[in-house]
This record gives structure tokens, sequence and C-alpha cells, in this order.
């Protein structure tokens, strides 16, 4: 079968991969224009586009999708079948074109956590199975019927980074599993229609997502410190700065003192909360690198009752 794949993060990466080793044909690639990107705002090229350079793919980067000139490219691809992995929401004019449709990986079981963060929003709220689905484009955003799908468990060592790797070579199989079963049946797999009752949000993370309110519970916290890593982060404020928390672990320690207030003892930083201490075990200052809580505490000095500020 002709496949018209687009994507652009890592994620999308073995998917591509997949795809590209089996016996069905990429016939294009298409992913989002080069960016400038980091502190020098060097024009950065998509993990997506790097693969189709080095395997030599037709790469298509249209700045805008409903552009005609790239509607009348994909016309002339004419793909059998359009295959979405982490891209933009694609319009209509685009994901009816093909024979057989067009279909997205999404990582989550839907219609649990429909939206662009679906595996931060997972650890955030402190869930304990994630997953891949595998379904059909509508008009409305992660709304189509679903095809296939595969649970994956949270563990209590899970961060946002550990969940999506797992997801990422787990999702690559069963789109391509998805690929042979729409391949065999003529384009009619079994589908499912999604409960609309049971689905929930996981709206892009912005900054205000990633701050810590230290008056929650330590778990809540710990959640939101595991589900923002590596990336973005979560972060406090401490005399003034930035502090970036990457790893926190849970505690049975009762609090004194209030929320916020940082505790050393045998060379370990703790944090109180609302109901329980959390420890800080990786972390990085403004303007520094990332590094271990015992790293930092022999560079940084506390007098007593310093807190971050929330």
């Amino acid at each position: 079968m002709n496949i018209l794949f687009m994507g652009t993060p890592e994620f999308a990466v073995p998917s591509l991969l997949a795809i590209h080793n089996s016996e069905h044909n990429v016939i294009g690639v298409v992913t989002a224009p080069d960016r400038p990107k980091g502190r020098g705002l060097k024009v950065a090229e998509s993990p997506v586009k790097r693969f189709a350079i080095d395997n030599g793919l037709l790469l298509l980067q249209p700045p805008k999708l409903k552009n005609p000139d790239f509607v009348n490219e994909v016309k002339d691809l004419n793909p059998g079948l359009i295959v979405i992995v982490a891209f933009r929401i694609l319009p209509p004019e685009i994901f009816n074109l093909p024979k057989y449709g067009s279909i997205n990986l999404h990582a989550s079981l839907l219609p649990k956590y429909r939206g662009a963060a679906p595996i931060n929003w997972a650890i955030i709220n402190g869930e304990k199975e994630s997953g891949v689905t595998t379904f059909f484009l509508k008009d409305k955003v992660d709304t189509g019927n679903i095809i296939f799908q595969h649970p994956v468990e949270i563990t209590d060592d899970d961060n946002a980074g550990s969940l999506h790797d797992k997801l990422m070579l787990i999702g690559s199989l069963v789109l391509l599993k998805t690929i042979d079963e729409i391949d065999r049946t003529g384009g009619k797999p079994g589908i499912k229609m999604q409960d609309e009752t049971r689905s929930t949000p996981a709206p892009k993370i912005f900054k205000e997502n990633c701050r810590i309110n230290w008056n929650e519970p330590a778990e809540k916290i710990h959640d939101l410190v595991r589900g923002l890593s590596p990336y973005p982060a979560s972060f406090s404020i401490l005399n003034g700065k930035v502090i970036k928390i990457f790893k926190t672990g849970k505690t049975n320690n009762n609090c004194f003192g209030s929320e916020g207030e940082i505790i050393i003892s045998n060379n370990e930083m703790f944090v109180n909360c609302r109901d329980y201490q959390l420890r800080i075990d990786e972390l990085q200052p403004e303007g520094k690198r990332r590094m271990k809580a015992d790293e930092y505490l022999a560079g940084h000095k506390f007098s007593g009752g310093e807190r971050f500020m929330y």
C-alpha cells in the first residue's frame, strides 16, 4: 500500500521506520517547516525530516496545510492511506483524499486524554495505566473510530520521558499492525466508536501548569514533577530565582513548619507539603546545569527557615 506519512518529533520516528522497513511503500513524508531553536536560534530540522533525508524519502514541509499547492501535491501523490503520528491538525480537504482515509496514532487509551499532551497529563493525574490508540480521523480532533488499542502500565518509577519512550516503541508496532489490517480488509478493519461520556482532556502544557503549589498533598506534587520531567520541568521560586525540579521521592515524614519550607537532614533536601515532606532528588538552579540534590547542597548552604514560594 502507498502511504503518505506525517509527523515531526522523535516520537514519530520509530513508526516511520517500521513502515519504511515493511512491505508498504512510503511515497512521501510531511513534516513541520524548519524553525529556530535554542539560545542561538539556529535553524533546526525535525527528527522526522532527518530520517526522511537519510533514507532518501520524498520530503514535504508545507507552511500551511490548507494551501492549494500542498493539497494538489497530495492529490498527485495519490496515497492509499495517510498516516499521522504527532503532527498538526489535518484539514478535511487533506485527510479525506486517500482511498482508505487517514489514521492517527495517539499516546493514550482514547477517549481518555484527548489533546496535545496525553503523556504528561496521565502521570500528573496519577494514572496507573496509559497506552496507545490507532483511529480513523474525523473533523473533531481525537474523536475518530478506534481500530486498535494497547495498554501500558505506568510504574511508580515512570516519568514523562520514560513513558514517552515506552509508548513510542509500542505505538510503532500497533501502527504497523493497523496498516496491515487496513490493507488486508480493503480499508474496512473492525472499528469501535469512542464513548464520549469517558472523554478527558489533555491540553497543551503552559508555564502556569508547571509551577509547584506546596500547599498540595505530597503525592500530587510528586506526580506533577514526574509528569513534567524531563520537559518542560516543574519549578518553584527560591530567593527570587527559579529552581527546576526533575525528581522527587515520597516520604512518611510528618511536616513541621510552613508549606514550602526546606529542611536539610543527613545531606538530603526535604520540602514541607500539605501532609508529608517530599524529598528533592534532582534539580536545576537558575543559570546552572541539572544536578542531584546532594551536589547542590555541597555548594549551597542553608541557614534554616528558607522556603520555596508558590
